[in-house]
């Protein structure tokens, strides 16, 4: 019976060191971290599923049409809870394009401008130089 060689097979990849366990500090406990002391902290990803949400806010107003047709009252506001989440994500997500090309319009209309007055004093060097 060659038992030994199974063993070393099913810890060939990932030794007891390799586990990702959360790290604890030198006294043994885990390290809390308070997220709301920092005002600078930002999801890694925080449009995961935010791509989606018109279409999440409809499958969640289904849901709780689905579950208020059941008789479960409770799960149906849940439900629109989540359906009312994604709407006011939706709704943040209009505003910020909005804000963004609201912000791009100005931009474009003060390169226009500074473009026509650097156009303006050529212009006008080229008239004085032509007048020596």
């Amino acid at each position: 019976m060659n038992n030994f060689k199974n063993n070393q097979r099913r810890n060939r990849f990932r030794s007891n060191g390799d586990r990702n366990f959360k790290k604890r500090n030198g006294s043994g406990h885990k390290l809390n971290v308070d997220f709301n002391n920092n005002s600078e902290f930002k999801r890694k990803n925080p449009g995961r599923n935010n791509q989606n949400a018109a279409k999440l806010i409809e499958k969640y107003n289904d849901l709780a049409r689905e579950a208020l047709s059941n008789g479960d009252k409770i799960l149906s506001e849940n439900y629109l809870q989540h359906s009312d989440h994604f709407a006011r994500i939706l709704n943040s997500q209009v505003a910020a394009k909005i804000v963004n090309l609201e912000t791009n319009n100005s931009l474009d209309n003060i390169q226009q401008k500074s473009d026509e007055v650097i156009v303006e004093n050529e212009i006008k060097e080229n008239n004085l130089k032509g007048a020596d």
